[in-house]
C-alpha cells in the first residue's frame, strides 16, 4: 500500500469482490491476507463508509485546526469507535484498538497485527498520515491528538453541528419515518459534586431525583433532601408509531438549574429551520414544556402538532375534569391488551407437544381448583354489615373534548383526551392529554402518548450501558464531545440496524445486541488492489490446494517477502 493512499482525506475501505480478488488470487497475485473474526464492528464501519456518511462527518466537522497532518475521517472512526465499546477515556485507545475491529474494516492500508520484540505482545504497526514519528506506529492515531482535537472543539459549535449537519446526513439517507414523530424530553445528568465542572448546577434533589426549591425550604428541612451536582441534557428523539427505532434529531447540554422548555422550542425552531417544513409533523412533550405561546407556534408557524398532558393547576385541566365529574361527557372503556399467546414452532417433536399439552391440563385444573376453593370461602364469609359492595375490576376510560379555548396563551385551539382511571375501590383519578390536532378517536391518543413514556428505556441503556454520564473531565467541551459522540453512535447503530433488515435490536442494550451478532468462525480476507475477498477457512484451504503450479510458486514468493517484512515492522517501537 502506498503512503500517499494513505494521505487522503476520503476514508479508504476495500470494496468486496470476491470473484475479482479470487481471478487474481488464482494467476498468482495479491497485496495481502489476513484472518479476522468477523465482527459485526468491522462490517458497521464499512456501512457508513460506502454510503459516505463517515466522509460526510468528517466534511462537516467543526474542527478548531486549519490544518490536519491526520485525516478527520481518522478522528471521527477512532472517536466512534470508543464509542461502539462503551469507553470513553482517550488513553484506553492504544489498547482498544487493538482489540476492536476498526483496522479490519479498512485493511492493511491503516494498520495490521505485528508482534513486539521485546514482550512478544501481539500489538499493531500503522503506516501513519505524516512523517512526524520517531518510533514504528502502533495506532493509526495518537490517543493525545483525539483528547486535544475532542477539547479544542467549541462545546456549542459541536452541539449545532450535531443538530444541523448530523441531522442533516440521517435525512438524506432517509432515516426519517414519514409521519415525523418526534418526542421531546429533558434528563439530569449527575457529576461529582465538584465546582470545577464547567457549566454544571447544584441542586437539591428528592429520593426521586426530582428537584425541590431550596429557597421554600428551611436548613432542617433541607436534610431531607440531597444537594447534587447536575447538567441538564434536553433532546428531540425521532421514532415511529411502533416505536421500530429511536433515533437522536436534536441535543442540548445546559446547566441543571436552566429551565427545559425554553431550550427545547429553541431546538424546535432550529430543526425545522435547517431541514425544512413536513419532516417534523408531531412533538410529543411532557407536561413540563407546557408553554400555550410556544405551542401555538408550532401549530400555526411550523406546522407542527403538540401533544401534550395538562397540569392540574390549570383552568382548562379543571374545565373538562368538571365536565367529566358532572356526567357530561361520553366515556369510552379502554381495552385490556391480552397478552401475546407464545408462538408455537410449526415443527414441534410429538413428544414434546403431548408433553406440552399434558402440562396444559394440569394448570388448567388448578386453576379451576382454586376458582372453586375461591368461592367456596366467600359463600362462608358473613356479608359486611355496611353492605359494602363488592370490589370492582379496575378499568381505564376515555372521552374526547375539542375546541378548547380555555389555555389562554394558546393562539390556536386544543383538544382535550380526559382519561379516567378507576380502581378496584371505586375510587376515581382523571388526567388529561392536550393536543392541537383533531382528535378523531381519543383512544389512538392515548396510545400515542405511550410512545412518550417509551424514551424512558432509551435514557436508562445510555445512562446503565453506555455510561452517558461517565465523564472522564471536567472540562465543559470533553463532557460535550463524550455526549455528542454516545448520542450519535446510538443513533448510528439504530439506523444500521434497520438497514441490515434487524429492527429487533433496536429495543435492546449495545452490548446485547453485539452480543448476539459476535461470531464463533472465523474469516479470511485476501486483499488485492482496493478489492477484498470473504473466505471461510475451507474455502481458503481449497483455494490453495487447487492452485495451478505457476501460481502457487508465486503466492509462495511473495508470503515469503511479506513475512520477512513482517518480522521488522517494530524494529523502533516505543518501550512498552
Amino acid at each position: 500500500m502506498s503512503a500517499s493512499a494513505l494521505s487522503t482525506s476520503a476514508a479508504m475501505l476495500f470494496e468486496r469482490n470476491d470473484v475479482r480478488v479470487l481471478e487474481a488470487f488464482r494467476g498468482g497475485d495479491f497485496d495481502y491476507v489476513d484472518a479476522i473474526g468477523e465482527v459485526s464492528e468491522a462490517d458497521f464501519f464499512r456501512v457508513i463508509t460506502e454510503r459516505k456518511i463517515l466522509d460526510k462527518l468528517a466534511e462537516s466537522y467543526p474542527s478548531p485546526r486549519e490544518r490536519h497532518d491526520v485525516p478527520l475521517w481518522v478522528y471521527m472512526a477512532s472517536n466512534l469507535s470508543m464509542r461502539f465499546h462503551g469507553e470513553h477515556h482517550f488513553h484506553a485507545f492504544p489498547f482498544l484498538v487493538r482489540c476492536s475491529s476498526m483496522i479490519e474494516a479498512f485493511g492493511p492500508a491503516m494498520g495490521h497485527k505485528a508482534t513486539h520484540p521485546e514482550t512478544g505482545d501481539i500489538s499493531l504497526r500503522c503506516a501513519g498520515f505524516n512523517e512526524k514519528n520517531e518510533y514504528d506506529r502502533q495506532t493509526p492515531c495518537d490517543q493525545d491528538y483525539l483528547r486535544k482535537l475532542a477539547g479544542d472543539t467549541d462545546a456549542q459549535l459541536l452541539q449545532s453541528w450535531f443538530n444541523r449537519e448530523v441531522v442533516g446526513i440521517f435525512k438524506q439517507h432517509h432515516a426519517f419515518d414519514a409521519e415525523g414523530i418526534f418526542i421531546g424530553d429533558a434528563s439530569y445528568l449527575f457529576v461529582p459534586d465538584n465546582e470545577h465542572y464547567e457549566g454544571s448546577s447544584r441542586l437539591l434533589f428528592d429520593e426521586q431525583n426530582h428537584p425541590v426549591d431550596s429557597a421554600k425550604l428551611t436548613r432542617e428541612q433541607q436534610k431531607a433532601y440531597d444537594w447534587r451536582r447536575c447538567y441538564k441534557l434536553v433532546t428531540l428523539l425521532h421514532t415511529n408509531r411502533a416505536g421500530e427505532f429511536f433515533l437522536y434529531g436534536g441535543l442540548r447540554l445546559t446547566a441543571g438549574k436552566d429551565h427545559e422548555a425554553p431550550v427545547l422550542y429553541e431546538l424546535v425552531d432550529e430543526f425545522v429551520q435547517c431541514h425544512g417544513r413536513g419532516v417534523m409533523k408531531r412533538l410529543i412533550l411532557d407536561r413540563g414544556f407546557l408553554d400555550g405561546e410556544k405551542i401555538g407556534h408550532c401549530k400555526r408557524d411550523l406546522g407542527i402538532d403538540v401533544l401534550i398532558p395538562a397540569r392540574k393547576d390549570l383552568e382548562i385541566y379543571k374545565d373538562v375534569v368538571g365536565l367529566a365529574e358532572g356526567g357530561l361527557l361520553s366515556f369510552q372503556p379502554v381495552p385490556t391488551p391480552s397478552p401475546r399467546a407464545p408462538a408455537v414452532p410449526v415443527h414441534r417433536p410429538e413428544s414434546i407437544r403431548k408433553r406440552e399439552e399434558a402440562r396444559q391440563r394440569t394448570l388448567a385444573k388448578k386453576k379451576a381448583e382454586a376458582a372453586q376453593k375461591t368461592q367456596e370461602v366467600q359463600k362462608l364469609r358473613k356479608p359486611s354489615p355496611t353492605g359494602t359492595p363488592p370490589p370492582e375490576q379496575a378499568r381505564s376510560e376515555v372521552a374526547a373534548v375539542l375546541e378548547l379555548r380555555t389555555l389562554s396563551t394558546c393562539p390556536v385551539p386544543i383538544h382535550a383526551v380526559v382519561n379516567r382511571e378507576i380502581d378496584r375501590d371505586g375510587h376515581r383519578e382523571h388526567w388529561v392529554l392536550l393536543d392541537t390536532a383533531t382528535i378523531p378517536e381519543p383512544l389512538a391518543t392515548r396510545e400515542e402518548y405511550r410512545l412518550r413514556t417509551s424514551i424512558e428505556e432509551r435514557h436508562r441503556q445510555l445512562k446503565c450501558f453506555s455510561d452517558l454520564a461517565g465523564f472522564t473531565s471536567r472540562r465543559l467541551s470533553l463532557v460535550v464531545n463524550q455526549v455528542v459522540f454516545v448520542l450519535l453512535m446510538y443513533s448510528l447503530l439504530q439506523w444500521y440496524w434497520q438497514r441490515i433488515r434487524r429492527p429487533e435490536f433496536n429495543p435492546r442494550t449495545t452490548a446485547r445486541a453485539l452480543d448476539q451478532l459476535r461470531p464463533t468462525m472465523s474469516v479470511i480476507l485476501i486483499f488485492y488492489q482496493g478489492y477484498v475477498a470473504r473466505l471461510a477457512p475451507l474455502e481458503y484451504q481449497e483455494l490453495l490446494l487447487t492452485l495451478k503450479e505457476e501460481a502457487r510458486l508465486k503466492i509462495l514468493a511473495k508470503t515469503r517477502r511479506l513475512r520477512r517484512g513482517l518480522s521488522h515492522q517494530l524494529d523502533h517501537a516505543r518501550a512498552p
